[in-house]
């Protein structure tokens, strides 16, 4: 780092607005975010254009709250870090754009952060694991966008092991959601619904299960639930139990094929010394639990975020920007978002 100081992250690649401020050691001086869902639930998921505008309205304003709440000036700022891809193009303009202004107003280095990494080097985090999980370790990667196994080997070092061949997994959470009658976003509802029913009463596929290698597959997981929906009672307390029995098998189906494409990655990549779960669908308390049993199997640690963590946060944002300015690794303002951005084309330290 040309500074020593705190560093500034910024995070607008969805529908959440976030920045938080870290020490130079990691230490999280302050942090905020604001959750769009109310902006977007009428139409049930994200519209580009409302997130983007709301983006634009609040980001300044959390930028200089969390300075604020941490009792820092913009001239002690270290760097800023901003979340440039992959993502919205308009919330990652807005995010970019933001901080390039402070980096160049303040004289300060520019990180532009790959989304992806945050998530990937959360495990590293400073009071989450004692001296942050050592390189290799294995990251599950699990959101309403990305479904994917990664061995991260350092410092913008990742390969690619499996990744899924439709949906997301956290889309197939919204989407059954939805089949359900849920609220969007659906993942939290239908995790609640589901210890209402019984697990295996509705017969479901567990997709890709045995399977060579760690590919994913959701969408026939999907249509099943679109049938076994269809077959209910059109009212009634039957349809009420059933709607919860077929969250519950829904949630099993899911946690088990996780738990299965978890144990072949890890295969895949033996000298592992961690299995780390990250994105939204890892707050699900059924997934972390089979997660936990897959790792324990494999005799090494489940890494899982606190759960304010898992969804987009600015934390991770920070951390990001603070290892790649360690290893001297900067941007240069002209750098342009991208909305598809390969963990695998990043600039290794």
């Amino acid at each position: 780092m040309s500074k020593q100081g705190p560093v500034l992250g910024l995070e607008a690649s969805c529908d959440e607005t976030a920045a938080a401020l870290l020490a130079p050691d990691g230490t999280i001086l302050a942090e905020a975010v604001l959750s769009q869902e109310e902006e977007h639930a009428p139409y049930g998921g994200v519209v580009p254009e409302i997130a983007a505008r709301s983006h634009l309205a609040h980001l300044p304003h959390l930028a200089e709250q969390v300075l604020s709440r941490a009792g820092v000036s913009w001239q002690e700022l270290g760097g800023v870090a901003a979340t440039s891809g992959p993502g919205l193009i308009g919330g990652l303009i807005v995010a970019a754009g933001v901080g390039k202004g402070i980096a160049m107003a303040r004289n300060l280095p520019f990180v532009a952060v790959n989304h992806l990494e945050g998530h990937a080097l959360t495990a590293r985090l400073p009071g989450l694991v004692e001296g942050g999980v050592a390189f290799p370790y294995l990251l599950l990667l699990l959101s309403g966008g990305h479904c994917q196994c990664v061995a991260v080997e350092g410092l913008g070092r990742y390969r690619k092991l499996g990744g899924t061949l439709d949906d997301a997994v956290g889309e197939a959470f919204d989407k059954s959601a939805k089949l359900l009658g849920l609220p969007w976003p659906g993942g939290p509802h239908l995790e609640r619904l589901a210890a209402k029913g019984v697990a295996g009463r509705v017969p479901l596929p567990r997709p890709m299960i045995g399977r060579e290698g760690c590919d994913f597959s959701f969408s026939g997981l999907k249509t099943a639930v679109a049938q076994a929906v269809a077959r209910l009672p059109e009212e009634g307390e039957a349809r009420e139990q059933g709607k919860a029995d077929i969250a519950a098998s829904f949630q099993a189906s899911v946690t088990a094929t996780l738990a299965d494409r978890a144990a072949h990655a890890l295969a895949m990549l033996p000298g592992a010394t961690a299995l780390v779960v990250a994105g939204g669908v890892a707050a699900n308390q059924g997934v972390r639990a089979a997660l936990t049993r897959v790792a324990a199997s494999r005799r090494v640690p489940l890494i899982a975020p606190p759960i304010r963590l898992c969804t987009d946060n600015a934390v991770m944002i920070a951390w990001a920007g603070l290892e790649r300015l360690r290893a001297g690794l900067t941007d240069e303002v002209g750098h342009a978002p991208r909305p598809r951005w390969p963990l695998e084309e990043l600039v290794r330290a």
